[in-house]
């Protein structure tokens, strides 16, 4: 089953980096330096910071539908960071190097399954799930601290 991995777009949180810090704070924003690798996934980029590389935390809905489910959650997004242009297939080296929750989701937007996987054995869990007729989309996300990481559709 193909599939294709989507980071966030850029253009949402790019004036965000021009702000001062108390801008930031009032919208409930936190500028910070990465200060290791990994450590701060761009969920637009799909890559993890370098350390000393500028990085936004915030709050984000990754899930907007009108169900118990919808859900936002803390994301980090990259100073400059232009959104992923993955591969049909490929899995980012951000995402194979975690403990990952993958969560389908009807079109309903009801979750209809769930597993944690090593995130190098993604790609295979993604088939089966795919390969349920229901299944409309996935969400991945982090296991250990639970942040959204990225949808993933079938192609």
């Amino acid at each position: 089953m193909n599939f294709q991995i989507t980071g966030l777009p850029a253009a949402p949180f790019t004036f965000l980096f021009n702000l001062s810090d108390a801008e930031l704070g009032a919208r409930g924003v936190i500028r910070m330096v990465a200060d290791r690798h990994p450590g701060f996934p761009c969920r637009g980029s799909l890559v993890d910071a370098e350390a000393g590389e500028s990085v936004l935390l915030l709050n984000y809905e990754h899930l907007a539908v009108a169900t118990p489910y919808r859900s936002r959650h803390a994301i980090f997004v990259r100073a400059g960071a232009a959104q992923a242009q993955l591969n049909v297939n490929q899995v980012p080296e951000s995402l194979q190097i975690r403990v990952l929750s993958l969560r389908p989701f009807d079109q309903a937007g009801m979750m209809i399954d769930a597993d944690i996987v090593a995130g190098r054995e993604l790609a295979p869990a993604i088939g089966r799930m795919l390969g349920t007729h229901l299944v409309q989309y996935l969400h991945v996300h982090n296991a250990k601290p639970g942040c959204f990481a990225a949808r993933i559709d079938r192609v």
